[in-house]
């Protein structure tokens, strides 16, 4: 009977002590996540874009299809990746940042394009259709998904240099998982919503009971176009943002401070400037020069882009 009760006692102990490391997980993953807030916010406003244009019974579908391969980019690669590089070659991750930030930078960039050259955009668009066919869903959500990939790849280098560099490897891949399935069902979560809204505004105009029931499922339904649109502006912009700002950021690291310290030295400028809400105006200015930064890339990177894949294109025929 003692030998029982000594062995309850461990076990509790074990109990104990498992419940306290996986408190500490969470509330490190939450802490963490919470530092990675830019990212996620561009990731959210970028995500809701590649669902425009589908019918309303395919934008669930299309969301959960982006949001498991999130799930895949963030635990199966990007995971033991970072593990790996932060143990064996921690200097690869700023550059591998900055190519990723690169990507960004010149997919915002295209759009920007796009929209300066309609008849370029007509022309692509057509031969993106006509190459996609009926696989035009697979092509978008693949699209989705490789955008994914970069804010990812950002948002759990940030969770991992939140995390103490004393904790074991197993405690570091524990808070990493878990900040990733806080952030990726956060997000996606918020997508679902606002892709959805419409089909909630709609049955509150033709089915609410009370006249201000309908009157909002009225307004939801005219709002959520222009919704919509703004969103991909405010995608469009956050790839050029973060992109740039990984650039700016990745060449601090590598050794290259003059534009972190332009970009610094007129954002506190800026917010000396003005007397009132400083922390807004600085912050207004280093995303809006790190914009400029990502454009700039961006724009060099079309062309350089177009006539690789012509090249590409010409080696394959």
């Amino acid at each position: 009977m003692s030998g029982l009760i000594a062995l309850l006692d461990d076990v509790a102990a074990i109990a104990k002590v498992a419940s306290a490391s996986v408190d500490d997980v969470v509330g490190q993953a939450v802490k963490a996540s919470s530092k990675t807030a830019g990212a996620v916010i561009d990731d959210a406003a970028v995500s809701p874009k590649y669902v425009h244009g589908f019918k309303p019974e395919r934008e669930l579908p299309i969301v959960w299809k982006i949001t498991k391969g999130s799930l895949f980019n963030k635990l199966v690669i990007l995971l033991p990746a970072a593990l790996l590089l932060s143990i064996f070659a921690p200097w690869l991750i700023s550059p591998l940042l900055m190519l990723g930030g690169a990507y960004l930078a010149f997919e915002g960039a295209e759009k920007v394009w796009h929209v300066i050259s309609p008849s370029h955009h007509d022309q692509a668009t057509a031969i993106e259709e006509k190459a996609a066919g009926k696989d035009m869903e697979d092509s978008k959500v693949s699209g989705a998904i490789k955008t994914d990939f970069i804010l990812s790849a950002e948002i759990m280098t940030i969770v991992l240099s939140a995390v103490p560099a004393e904790e074991t490897i197993v405690m570091k891949a524990a808070i990493l998982a878990v900040a990733a399935l806080i952030i990726t069902v956060g997000v996606y979560g918020v997508v679902a919503l606002i892709v959805k809204a419409d089909d909630l505004g709609l049955a509150m105009a033709n089915k609410g009971s009370l006249g201000l029931t309908r009157s909002v499922g009225r307004f939801i339904v005219r709002a959520m176009p222009v919704l919509m649109d703004v969103l991909i502006v405010v995608g469009t912009a956050a790839m050029i943002w973060v992109g740039g700002s990984i650039l700016v950021h990745g060449m601090h690291e590598l050794g290259y401070h003059l534009p972190q310290e332009i970009i610094e030295h007129a954002a506190e400028s800026a917010a000396h400037i003005v007397s009132q809400f400083q922390g807004a105006v600085e912050w207004t200015v280093t995303a809006l020069l790190d914009g400029v930064v990502g454009l700039t890339v961006g724009a060099i990177l079309i062309p350089v882009v177009t006539g690789v894949m012509r090249l590409l294109g010409k080696k394959a025929h």
